[in-house]
């Protein structure tokens, strides 16, 4: 009887549709993969083709397939689908030497500006003939914890070994930040999000006093050659889908575009300037246009099981722990997206997309635009309970540190300390209906 009178969530009509009319109902393998509903004729064309150069491994030029060559001279991936296997998250090395596949790491100088040798990322692969800047090995310690209730729990804590530099030593002190590629389900719809309903949310003095500040990163737009609101990635250090893709071709497959004319290869790295291209640029504005459409028409995967009873008293603590303060449920899509399909969507994507500081054992020390090296974006949750199914584990976090969602939680810290404090004094049964309300997402 005291499950029936223990409070729960109340359901919302409509709560499955977490896309909008952007929803599908594919819970399998493919389930971050469809095209938006509601596209018209010309508009699926164009995600099938985009859909095309985002899986196709790109080759070394010249080649008999111009339309695809121009990889590298050093490279993470030869196709974007080698990070974001099946739309979905990829995966972190999970023992010593195991190459990347779908992680990679943002390089700076100690002070905080590109790396003089290497730049701003470092590229593990190269094309035959030239060597990869460098080799990472990554190791985990085991950290173990007890909720109050005396459950043990335990966290792995990764530690990274870079060796055989290939163009030199890099700096000293030298700053890097792992970062893992992350699902793609709705990216279209977080762009289509009205600036004025993000920023709403900043609270960088805590003027409410509730311990969540909320800050916006402003970013270099390449194409407009101005500041704008950063939106994408980790630390919300790019502006909108075409600057990530093409930032994404450049710096993890070396394939230049109208956006960045010129291979992520620096000044000191002379062995690699003789390099053949692929054209210039390698990828044309039509096919990277296209590829950028792609993603922005990604659907959702609708909600599961979102009326259970366990789901529904797991939403009431997802709002009691106070979670919801920065992984906002839900928005209404603006009116001026490019794209008709996207415009004014009733969408659950619980993200603000602001950077929080999210404490010292998540810090990567590295600045990236107006973000600290304590600060992270707040990741979009829907989908989230699918990634066994589509990618085969459940690794979370920017560097897939965490195994779990439940692992995710208790990474928390700064500024979602008092919420993680919070999940730990639960009892296991209200452990398991928050969780099992984060799987329904």
């Amino acid at each position: 009887m005291k499950d029936e009178l223990d409070p729960q969530g109340t359901y919302e009509e409509n709560e499955e549709y977490s896309g909008g009319n952007l929803t599908t109902f594919d819970f399998g393998e493919n389930a971050f993969g469809h095209s938006a509903p509601n596209l018209v004729f010309e508009e699926e064309n164009a995600f099938v083709v985009g859909n095309s150069f985002f899986r196709s491994n790109w080759t070394t030029a010249p080649a008999s397939a111009s339309v695809r060559d121009g990889l590298g001279p050093v490279f993470n991936s030869r196709s974007c689908g080698g990070c974001h296997p099946k739309d979905g998250r990829g995966t972190p090395p999970l023992t010593y030497g195991e190459p990347l596949n779908g992680l990679l790491f943002r390089l700076s100088g100690a002070n905080g500006a590109p790396e003089t040798t290497y730049g701003e990322q470092l590229q593990d692969k190269a094309i035959l003939g030239k060597v990869p800047e460098a080799k990472v090995a990554v190791t985990y310690a085991e950290l173990s914890g007890k909720y109050a209730d005396g459950t043990s729990y335990s966290l792995r804590k990764p530690n990274y070994e870079f060796t055989e530099w290939g163009y030199g030593a890099i700096e000293s002190g030298f700053l890097f930040s792992p970062r893992v590629g992350n699902q793609l389900a709705g990216v279209g719809l977080l762009e289509a999000i009205n600036n004025a309903d993000i920023l709403a949310s900043v609270d960088e003095q805590d003027m409410n006093g509730d311990g969540i500040s909320g800050r916006a990163n402003y970013v270099f737009d390449a194409v407009s050659q101005s500041t704008l609101l950063g939106k994408f990635g980790w630390k919300s250090n790019q502006p909108n889908l075409l600057q990530q893709t093409a930032g994404a071709f450049n710096g993890d497959i070396g394939i230049t575009s109208s956006v960045f004319m010129k291979d992520h290869v620096t000044d000191a790295q002379t062995d690699l300037h003789d390099v053949i291209n692929g054209g210039e640029p390698e990828i044309s504005d039509k096919n990277l246009n296209d590829v950028v459409f792609y993603l922005q028409t990604l659907s959702v995967p609708a909600r599961r099981d979102a009326e259970d009873v366990d789901v529904l008293k797991g939403k009431l603590l997802f709002t009691q722990l106070e979670c919801a303060t920065c992984h906002t449920p839900k928005y209404v899509t603006g009116t001026s997206h490019e794209i008709p399909a996207l415009r004014e969507q009733t969408i659950r994507p619980y993200t603000d997309l602001l950077l929080h500081d999210m404490g010292a054992d998540l810090a990567d020390g590295r600045p990236d635009f107006l973000a600290n090296g304590n600060e992270w974006r707040t990741p979009p949750l829907w989908g989230i309970g699918l990634l066994q199914t589509v990618n085969g584990h459940t690794f979370l976090l920017h560097d897939g540190r965490a195994r779990n969602i439940e692992e995710a939680i208790l990474w928390h810290g700064g500024e979602a300390e008092k919420s993680k404090e919070k999940f730990t004094n639960l009892t296991a049964q209200d452990r398991t209906r928050l969780l099992k309300f984060l799987e329904s997402l």
